[in-house]
């Protein structure tokens, strides 16, 4: 029998995780269980537990240090003036920060949980003899995806885990082998998620657990990935070195045409799933199982022990996996405001646990997000207003009964109204103090206005819009709530959207198109494609950023979708689909894999703007442009990590050499 430690074994023989499931309300249910064995997977019970584990996993990589990884040094993020090594290594910025090395680099998230899954996926399919292929194709996803999350990521990665390729090990070693990029793809991702795009169904069995939809969706992406690794248009080396040919004798073109043929299939039988009928309702955190998710790391409210973190008003300084509070990095301390009075902590989607860790650059709000009129994604995705909460219960008890404050221009605010406000533009009229005060954090002022008031291009380290996208899910009782608590809403992996995005960017590779029929019918060309996902960014249903009189979002009905339509451009190029994917999902971990995939990283993030922050939370306003230490090649490859993996294994130390990527 394989005891079971709560912890990661080097050299790639990671954790078979401990949970076994039964089914109540549509939801898994995590029960723990010691340990696994080959024969209790040759059971549909021991198949449906090994799987669980494997959702569970889920919840050890996404929601915590990942974010800093896949986002810092991008064009959406750089540090913020409470940051620390976790951001400011990996942001390039001339400096600040020890740069990426195997000992701070944090994708070793990524490289610590991602083989406990292979692992149990492998001794799945490698001992379930006759049980459903709809069952056991939910593990050939689990390796295929891990596979692909970990190539993107590394490189060459081994398959043999110390029982052979593919195969379950149940053996803690101490050596390992990498296998190259090709071997990877062709070995197994390929053939795993081809198999679970053949065998799952079309619905879920349970609330969350895969389909043949998400199954096609990663099968295109890694087509499409693959297809830009054997280009290599820009000379990015490869680790373990080998020839860019695919075993398989298929060029580049290939590999786009399939995940054209592959996307374009899923978006005309999408099943149970769709896109929602606004970029809000993606969102909002009272939506939060919408049928745009395809994939998600699940947490859910009052379950400390399924959410594997706190559900009380937490006083901790982790952000580690598997809590769900990577939200807190991307919010500043806007409980600063007015002198720390009339906005306290509290927990709703625009407020949450405060941290100041990641900033948004300057030209995220004056490029990035240009039109902020008619397209509604700008307001989907940011916290663009603070409210007056002094009054709600668990409130600073000498102000709960105040009716009004004095706030901007020496004006009356009451509860509910804007303390202070991020406007969409620089407007001429703005007032910044020649020197900033403890209340008003620098904000400027406009005549007649009573909040103060942010232009994109004051935007500091400091003062700057929060992710509202990734917000807590509001407490709903008239309270503050619980402001610090661990992430209940669950961090969404996968959406139906990109597929529309992966089979855009595949045509402007090349790929043969042709129309598209179904709900989401198109002419099946690039700006056809894009323009799905442009026209529902034009629909508003709700403005994020304004209340109505009971302090509900502003219901409006807005259809911008033809402005939307007639203002793409009339050929796409790569920087338009990657501009659009930064519009679509800022913040959430996309960018890096984004801009690597396609070779741009150390053009799009070479520099970029934003005022800074001293430690007094004050800002100057002076707008810095930021040229980013050189992203170099090699640094288009994450390292291996040096405590987890490398200090671990007992070779020579010209093996461990061997097996770092270069550079590092």
């Amino acid at each position: 029998m394989n005891n079971i430690k709560n912890k990661i074994v080097v050299a790639g023989l990671a954790l078979i995780a401990f949970f076994v499931v039964s089914c109540s309300d549509n939801l898994l249910k995590e029960t723990p269980r010691s340990s696994f064995t080959a024969a209790y997977f040759q059971t549909p019970d021991g198949v449906r537990a090994g799987l669980t584990a494997m959702y569970q996993n889920l919840r050890q990589v996404y929601g915590g240090y990942y974010l800093s990884a896949c986002e810092n040094g991008t064009d959406e993020y750089t540090y913020g003036n409470s940051a620390d090594n976790n951001q400011k290594d990996i942001d390039f910025t001339p400096g600040i920060g020890g740069g990426v090395t195997s000992t701070s680099c944090r994708s070793d998230v990524m490289w610590n949980a991602t083989f406990a899954n292979i692992n149990t996926a492998s001794g799945i399919l490698q001992y379930s003899v006759g049980v459903d292929l709809s069952l056991t194709s939910e593990a050939n996803f689990f390796r295929g995806f891990s596979y692909f999350m970990l190539v993107q990521t590394f490189g060459g990665v081994p398959l043999d885990l110390g029982a052979g390729e593919l195969k379950m090990n149940s053996n803690a070693v101490t050596t390992s082998v990498r296998n190259t990029v090709p071997e990877v793809y062709t070995k197994c991702i390929f053939p795993d998620l081809l198999t679970a795009a053949n065998n799952l169904p079309e619905a879920p069995r349970a609330t969350g657990t895969v389909t043949k939809t998400v199954a096609r969706l990663y099968l295109a992406k890694a087509y499409l990935t693959y297809g830009w690794w054997l280009q290599n248009p820009n000379n990015i080396p490869t680790y373990p070195e080998c020839d860019r040919t695919d075993p398989d004798g298929h060029d580049a073109a290939w590999y786009f045409q399939q995940a054209y043929e592959v996307a374009s299939t899923a978006i005309a039988n999408p099943g149970p799933f769709g896109l929602q009928p606004t970029y809000f309702d993606v969102n909002v955190a009272s939506n939060e199982y919408n049928n745009e998710q395809l994939l998600f790391a699940d947490h859910i409210d009052g379950n400390a022990y399924f959410n594997q973190g706190t559900i009380t008003n937490n006083t901790s300084t982790s952000v580690g996996s598997p809590t769900n509070n990577a939200y807190w990095l991307c919010v500043w301390n806007y409980t600063l405001i007015g002198g720390g009075i009339p906005v306290q902590r509290c927990q709703e989607q625009w407020g949450g646990r405060p941290w100041t860790r990641m900033a948004p650059t300057v030209e995220v709000f004056t490029k990035t997000f240009a039109d902020k009129t008619n397209d509604s994604r700008f307001d989907g995705t940011f916290a663009l207003v603070l409210w007056g909460n002094w009054n709600k219960i668990g409130a600073n008890a000498s102000y709960i009964n105040t009716q009004t404050l004095t706030n901007a221009n020496g004006l009356s605010i009451s509860p509910g109204d804007p303390v202070l406000t991020f406007l969409n533009d620089d407007l001429s009229g703005i007032t910044y103090p020649a020197t900033p005060d403890s209340k008003s954090l620098g904000a400027g002022v406009l005549p007649g206005r009573a909040d103060y008031v942010v232009g994109p291009s004051a935007i500091s380290r400091g003062v700057y819009p929060s992710l509202w996208k990734l917000g807590i899910k509001p407490a709903g009782d008239g309270s503050l709530g619980m402001p610090n608590q661990d992430g209940i809403r669950p961090w969404y992996i996968a959406k139906f959207s990109e597929l529309f995005f992966i089979a855009a960017e595949a045509a402007v590779k090349g790929a043969v198109t042709q129309p598209i029929s179904g709900a989401y019918a198109n002419d099946g060309t690039a700006r056809g494609l894009i323009n799905v996902i442009r026209a529902r960014a034009g629909k508003w249903s709700h403005v994020a950023n304004q209340r109505d009189a009971s302090g509900n979002y502003q219901a409006v009905s807005i259809d911008n979708s033809a402005a939307m339509i007639a203002a793409t451009p009339a050929t796409i190029d790569i920087d338009y689909i990657l501009a659009e994917r930064s519009r679509e999902y800022f913040g959430e971990g996309y960018r890096w894999y984004d801009l690597v995939r396609t070779q741009t990283w150390s053009r799009i993030a070479a520099t970029y703007s934003i005022c800074e922050s001293p430690a007094t939370n004050t800002t100057d306003h002076t707008l810095k442009t930021i040229t980013r230490n050189p992203i170099d090649a090699h640094y288009y490859l994450r390292p291996i990590p040096q405590v987890q993996q490398l200090d671990h294994m007992t070779v020579d130390d010209a093996t461990k050499k061997a097996y770092q990527n270069p550079g590092y």
